[in-house]
């Protein structure tokens, strides 16, 4: 009976989250139907009609991601974003697990006075460093170039990166720290056997932010990369299409889908990561 109760108690809450997960998914479902549909269908009936009794399957069909794929050149577009977005969320991650370390665990002079530096970059507005950066790119060649655009990634991930390391690194018990350095374990040793292992909730809730944010970026990917056709993402692809598909709209909802496709499956791979990952390092200090 009590659990009966409890049940009719929750029911109302239970039933608002039901809702706004339909409302939330519902444009993006639309989207899904919308990106199989024939060109005809989906200018003549809403997507909303598909699912009127008896289905008509014979609308649904694979030529809208065909052709966003090999003649909208989409598909060398998605390469180029994975080829982006991947060393862009490696590199800083990397380097920031290295720094998060040492700040946490080192002694070295001007320590803390580095970490509040590292910190106050977070307040710097991204869009104060394009021009600056993007003439010593022209100067040395980086404009237009992957390394380029990885590094510049890297760069404007690393503050927050570097933050939320450190904080979780602070966390863990200094006595398995000290046990370690008992047992003749160098830094490095208990930074690769120790912290790395039991960092992976916060380096995979980390992943999944640095790799989101690269993956939908359009500003940094257009200024640095100047929309060259050769190593344009799909930010860029998709945002040319726009402005070109004035009556083939319905082929964006297929380039849409591919765009969503990746950070979609990513997100939810690693989604029990996510808000344990972000809890362990926001709450320490």
């Amino acid at each position: 009976m009590n659990g009966i109760r409890r049940i009719l108690a929750r029911f109302p809450l239970h039933l608002a989250v039901i809702v706004i997960c339909l409302i939330w998914l519902t444009p993006t479902v639309g989207l899904l139907v919308s990106s199989f549909r024939h060109k005809d269908a989906v200018f003549a009936t809403g997507w909303w009609t598909v699912f009127r009794i008896p289905m008509d399957f014979a609308q649904f069909r694979l030529d809208n991601y065909i052709q966003v794929l090999t003649a909208q050149g989409m598909g060398r577009a998605f390469l180029n974003s994975l080829t982006i977005a991947i060393p862009s969320t490696i590199i800083p991650i990397t380097i920031a697990a290295f720094a998060g370390y040492a700040f946490a665990w080192m002694e070295f002079p001007g320590r803390q006075v580095l970490f509040v530096i590292v910190v106050g970059l977070l307040v710097v507005p991204l869009q104060m460093t394009l021009i600056p950066l993007l003439r010593l790119y022209n100067r040395v060649g980086l404009a237009g170039t992957f390394l380029g655009i990885w590094l510049a990634h890297t760069g404007y991930g690393l503050p927050f990166a570097v933050y939320l390391l450190r904080n979780f690194f602070g966390g863990l018990p200094k006595d398995l720290f000290e046990a370690a350095y008992l047992d003749g374990a160098s830094p490095l040793t208990a930074f690769t056997r120790l912290a790395l292992p039991l960092s992976v909730p916060s380096l995979a809730s980390l992943g999944i932010f640095q790799f989101l944010w690269v993956w939908n970026d359009l500003l940094v990917a257009l200024i640095y990369l100047g929309g060259t056709e050769k190593v344009a993402p799909l930010t860029l692809k998709l945002s040319a299409m726009v402005q070109s598909l004035g009556q083939d709209w319905h082929l964006l909802t297929a380039a849409a889908f591919v765009s969503m496709a990746v950070p979609m499956l990513v997100f939810f791979t690693l989604q029990r990561y996510f808000v344990r990952g972000i809890l362990a390092g926001s709450v320490k200090g």
